[in-house]
Formats: structure tokens, C-alpha cells, sequence
């Protein structure tokens, strides 16, 4: 139940979006079926050349895959071992630690009692590892590359990924050895056994809440705005209530002219082009609050993504393999995080199943103040797990988030979302 200030902050805005102060790009679902929006198909969709954001890391990963080329190092065994290992288990504790080091053995396994605050739960309990029997090279190989004894393991290759060299590895086993007592837990929220899974009870239609919510009055001046072509959005859509009630329910769409999958925020800058001669080029200002307002509109509308046709079915099938494939210094998938190892902890951090990861985009990230737009997503997921992101308007993010929509197919839309 919304607060009485709630309520009427919700009546002013509908208010405002019936009377037709707002307008939309998008001709309806119905209307485009009969006669293709007009759009721009030549240039970029976002900025070019790509840089990525400047507050993330300028680290480039070009010697591993991505989700458009190959670039790994290939797997071979890990090295044969001389003798036992003799490494310095302490220096082995503060490499297993170190949250530089490709995020640290702790962000999935609890390893002893002097494990660091919030370990994970997406490998196994390693605090009794040094009395389950293991060789020295067993434990050698599982950490230089976990694929010489499980192929479908989720634990990057420590050494064939050069994030630890062959000493480095052999003091982190050194470490291991030691470790032969369970682990003490003093507060349940340590625990990822006992940590409750995050709940989130916050309203995020309230604008008092989702400072994602401003868009929908920063939309209102881009629609009333005129173009360079002398024409605002409200020149041609003056109703959009009614006109775009379920339209952004059926994004993202293979649009056979630029040969692949586009989302509402491509269709944003393509159609704009063509029509107002405004430039709103993927991932700015104007481009997310004009994609929150059309999602707006459509909240409460089920996903229901083109499933039959021969494009978008080759599409899904494309974004499907792309969720399996492992990219980045981490080797990780899509999959690996959010159907594997779901409904765990990675750190201090609860993996959530790809069912749900959709209709709430674009979504105020909080712990950024910023919000992100779905292809804004995929880009820090490449980006978190060591690998070059793509621009926003790349096909294999078209793919992905077909794919995505489909696994969400039938859940409403209910923009803009809040998350942490």
C-alpha cells in the first residue's frame, strides 16, 4: 500500500501523461506492424570511438576473450611439480586475501578462521582442505587450472590466466595445508550459510524513493523540445497513454534493416535522427529518461519478445550461446554467476537467477547514484569479470538481451527499478 504523498506524487504524474504533455518516438506495436518507424541506419548508435567509462577501470583485457572474438590463452596442463611443495603458507594466506588479485579466494569460499569479512558461497568450504587427503599436485593443478580436474568448474585459472604465477600458486597451496579446523562464525551475517538473502521492500514507483523517477519530468522537456528538423516528439505522438501502453513490452525486436536485435534505447537515437534531428546517442542523459518514460507507460505490461520469427529465433539461439561463453582474465559466463552459482553469495554480494534481471531496466543503482540501462549492465559485467566491454549498440548485447527477455518472458514491466 503507497503512503497518502505517494499516492498523490503518482496522480500528478498520470495527470500529466494523460493530458499530453508527454509525447513518445515509437509508433505503437499495432502501428508499426503496418508501416516501418522511420530510422536512421547509417551511423553509430553511441558514442564512437568507445571509451569506456572514466570511473571504471582503464585496464585493458585484449588477451581474453570477449563476447565478440577469441583471445584466451589455450588450456594445457598445468605444470608437473619437482617434489612436495614447501611454499610460504603465510605469504599463500595474503595472496588467497588479497582483493586485488582477481577479487580473492574468499569472494566464493570460507577458508579458516582467519577467513576476511563476508566470504562467499559459491565454492566449497575450504577451512578442512588440508586434511582431506589431496596431493601437493592435485591442489597444484586445481588452482593453476581447475579445469585439469573438473571442465565445467566455475573457479577461474589462476595460473594459465597469469593472475598467479607458478611460486604464487604453490605458497597459496602451502596455505591450504594448513588449513585443517572449521571455521567459527561469531555473527550469522558472516555466515553465507546463515546470512538471510537480501530483501528489497522499497517502492520503486515512489519518486521519494527511486531518484529514477525524475526522469519522467526530465522527459517532458525533451518531448516539447524541437529538433534540428524543426519538430519535437509531441508533433507526432500527442497521446502517448494510450499509443504506447504495451509497446516497450515487446523490445527488443530484430529490425531487419540494420541486420540485428535493437532495444528501445537504439530505437531512441535512430528514430530521433530521422525525425526531430536530435542526436541522443545511447547511454546519455536524455536517452535514459526518454527509455524510463516509455517503459513507464508499459508498466504492468508482461515481456512478449517475437519468439517465431526465423531472425529473432536465430537471435535467441545466438544469445543463449553467448550466455555460456566464458570471456575475461576470470573466465566466467553469464550463466557461471546467475544460473550456477544463483541464489549464492560472492562475497558480501547474492547472486540472483536470470529470471528477474529484466523488467526493472533501466534501474537507480544506488550504490552509484547513477542509472544504468540494460546494455549499461552487460558492460559491467564484462568489465567486473576482466574483460573488454562492447559499445552499447554491439549485435551480441542485441542478442543477450533477446535472450534475456525471454527467459523473462511473461513477468510485467515495472520501471524504472532501485537496486544497490
Amino acid at each position: 500500500m503507497k503512503s497518502p504523498a505517494t499516492q498523490s506524487a503518482g496522480v500528478s504524474l498520470f495527470t500529466l501523461l494523460g493530458a499530453g504533455l508527454f509525447a513518445a518516438f515509437p509508433l505503437d506495436a499495432g502501428a508499426e506492424s503496418k508501416q516501418a518507424a522511420p530510422m536512421e541506419l547509417v551511423q553509430p548508435a553511441s558514442a564512437t570511438p568507445w571509451l569506456r567509462y572514466s570511473s571504471w577501470t582503464a585496464t585493458d583485457w585484449k588477451d581474453y576473450n570477449t563476447l565478440d572474438k577469441t583471445a584466451s590463452p589455450a588450456y594445457v596442463p598445468p605444470p608437473k611439480l619437482n617434489g612436495p611443495i614447501s611454499g610460504d603458507p603465510k605469504n599463500g594466506e595474503k595472496l588467497a586475501f588479497d582483493r586485488t588479485r582477481g577479487g580473492s579466494c574468499v569472494a566464493c569460499h570460507i577458508m579458516g578462521k582467519t577467513t576476511p569479512a563476508l566470504p562467499g558461497s559459491v565454492g566449497p568450504d575450504l577451512s578442512t582442505i588440508g586434511i582431506w587427503g589431496r596431493s601437493d599436485q592435485w591442489l597444484f593443478n586445481y588452482v593453476y587450472d581447475p579445469r585439469s580436474v573438473n571442465p565445467q568448474s566455475l573457479m577461474p585459472p589462476w595460473g594459465t590466466h597469469t593472475l598467479f604465477s607458478t611460486l604464487e600458486i604453490q605458497d597459496i597451496v602451502a596455505f591450504l595445508k594448513t588449513l585443517k579446523e572449521p571455521s567459527a562464525f561469531k555473527d550469522a551475517l558472516e555466515n553465507p550459510a546463515t546470512r538471510p538473502v537480501p530483501v528489497d521492500t522499497r517502492d520503486n514507483l515512489d519518486p521519494f524513493t527511486n531518484d529514477g523517477m525524475a526522469a519522467l519530468e526530465r522527459a517532458g522537456l525533451i518531448f516539447s523540445r524541437v529538433g534540428a528538423n524543426r519538430k519535437s516528439c509531441a508533433s507526432c505522438h500527442s497521446t502517448p497513454k494510450s499509443d504506447f501502453k504495451t509497446w516497450a513490452a515487446s523490445m527488443p525486436r530484430y529490425e531487419a534493416r540494420l541486420n540485428k536485435v535493437i532495444g528501445v534505447e537504439e530505437f531512441i537515437t535512430r528514430h530521433a535522427r530521422s525525425t526531430t534531428g536530435d542526436n541522443l546517442l545511447m547511454q546519455s542523459a536524455d536517452n535514459i529518461d526518454l527509455s524510463i518514460y516509455l517503459r513507464y507507460l508499459a508498466n504492468g505490461t508482461p515481456i512478449k519478445v517475437d519468439t517465431q520469427s526465423k531472425n529473432s529465433v536465430a537471435a535467441i539461439k545466438r544469445g543463449n550461446a553467448l550466455m555460456t561463453r566464458k570471456i575475461g582474465q576470470l573466465n566466467f559466463a553469464c550463466m557461471d554467476c546467475h544460473s550456477l552459482g544463483a541464489n549464492k553469495w560472492i562475497r558480501g554480494q547474492y547472486l540472483t537467477e536470470t529470471k528477474g534481471q529484466f523488467a526493472h531496466f533501466p534501474t537507480y543503482r544506488t550504490s552509484r547514484g547513477e542509472i544504468w540501462d540494460i546494455r549499461k549492465r552487460f558492460q559491467w559485467c564484462n568489465v567486473a569479470i576482466r574483460a573488454n566491454e562492447l559499445p552499447p549498440d554491439a549485435a551480441e548485447y542485441g542478442d543477450l538481451e533477446i535472450a534475456l527477455a525471454v527467459i523473462n518472458q511473461g513477468q510485467k514491466l515495472n520501471a524504472p527499478g532501485i537496486r544497490h
